[in-house]
């Protein structure tokens, strides 16, 4: 099986698509799956920019509103988590996963899917230590602080994926698990992003869910993007001599290091993206302990048995199949030809393949939990990042433009 693994994709489906079937053509192949690393930017309509962290004037509708419109199809199986700059509200439908266009499908906020035999987890996000323990407790419309904090890994998502045992061949997320860079050239790493150099050296850059994620899961391979850098590295465990390939790929630009193909063993196709019992079983196992406020989650109210979760599981999957349901459009999609934008519809819509996923497991369905938003920030939201340390919750491309600019606004940003 050949899988064309992407950094971050910015939006940019038409050129990452166009960039593969050049590559098909040119080197007589076929590339069975995309996967991308975050930042994929599902924005279907103007009102989803209004969800997406980044500043007003680097806000575009770029090329994924094509697909789910159905003016294109991706020509190629593509699976995605998400990163720091996404369309938040349209993500937040499909918490659990499942398709946000025709052929591709988001991993959830945490999940773990197969595609043929190989299985596929992830973590969407990045990690933030002031709202890793808190529950998901932001709200549509989200003000200047939601729209960050809606995005910053938490602690009932890992947890979940701590509890997988069967193999994982390829995992994915989008900031690099903290000390990844003592594996690598770390050296060749701070001469190309020299701001990356203090968090280096202080064993600080990179997050500490995904680290402990390498150590437990163990994954043949381990993807990532976020820093806009292409950097390898190779973990070796110290049990049972298992290796961990990581990578972490760049941004689509021209000249940029932001695709690499991977063949990885497997059964014959042809292929498809389907459940995985053992992830739907965890799934069904925990949702009762799901943080919908500002509190953590109890996982004291996590009673069912994993076993037994699996065999009611693997009983549904029998019935039904493991196919995701079928994709459905929520809301209108962007249309260029309109002199003003369609953006009537302002309210929090369920997506019927959530709904469907969670009648399934015979789950209540929580996302538009109602409680009213608690206003309060904990003061660590406000704690200052320290001098030659940079913003995860920006872009870095940016960041690195301000570094080389010298002037004093431009260094009050970095810091």
């Amino acid at each position: 099986m050949k899988i064309a693994v992407e950094g971050c994709m910015h939006g940019d489906l038409d050129n990452v698509y166009a960039t593969l079937l050049h590559m098909q053509e040119v080197e007589n192949t076929k590339i069975d799956l995309l996967i991308c690393c975050g930042d994929f930017q599902a924005v279907r309509n103007e009102k989803d920019l209004e969800s997406l962290n980044v500043k007003p004037k680097y806000r575009s509708m770029n090329s994924f509103w094509k697909y789910y419109s159905g003016e294109k199809v991706a020509p190629v199986p593509t699976v995605f988590i998400g990163g720091n700059h996404e369309a938040s509200n349209h993500l937040w439908e499909l918490y659990y996963g499942g398709w946000t266009a025709p052929n591709i499908f988001f991993l959830g906020f945490a999940g773990v899917v197969k595609f043929g035999n190989i299985r596929i987890g992830g973590l969407s996000g990045i990690y933030k230590a002031q709202h890793y323990y808190l529950g998901y407790y932001e709200r549509l419309p989200y003000d200047e602080r939601d729209i960050r904090s809606i995005y910053h890994v938490r602690e009932f998502a890992v947890e979940k994926l701590m509890q997988v045992e069967e193999p994982i061949d390829i995992f994915l997320s989008h900031d690099w698990p903290l000390g990844i860079t003592d594996y690598g050239n770390w050296r060749k790493l701070i001469q190309e992003k020299p701001f990356f150099r203090q968090e280096v050296h202080e064993r600080t850059l990179g997050s500490k869910p995904a680290a402990e994620l390498v150590e437990r899961l163990k994954p043949a391979y381990w993807f990532s993007a976020h820093l806009h850098c292409k950097f390898a590295a190779l973990v070796q465990h110290p049990e049972g001599g298992q290796v961990t390939k990581f990578l972490a790929l760049d941004k689509c630009l021209p000249g940029r290091k932001f695709l690499q193909v991977i063949e990885i063993e497997s059964e014959p196709g042809p292929y498809e993206i389907q459940y995985d019992e053992e992830w739907l079983a965890i799934t069904r196992k925990f949702n009762c302990a799901f943080p919908l406020t500002r509190r953590s989650a109890n996982f004291g109210a996590v009673q069912l048995d994993i076993q037994e979760c699996r065999q009611w599981v693997s009983n549904k999957l029998q019935t039904r199949g493991a196919k995701p349901f079928e994709f459905v459009r929520t809301v209108p999609c962007y249309n260029p030809s309109r002199s003003s934008p369609n953006i009537s519809f302002t309210g929090y819509c369920r997506n019927p393949q959530t709904e469907a996923f969670l009648q399934f497991l015979e789950l209540p369905y929580l996302l538009n939990n109602t409680e009213s938003r608690d206003q309060t920030h904990s003061p660590a939201s406000f704690v200052s990042r320290g001098a030659g340390s940079f913003d995860h919750d920006s872009d870095v491309d940016e960041i690195e433009e301000l570094a080389e600019g010298h002037d004093s606004e431009a260094e009050q940003e970095i810091l």
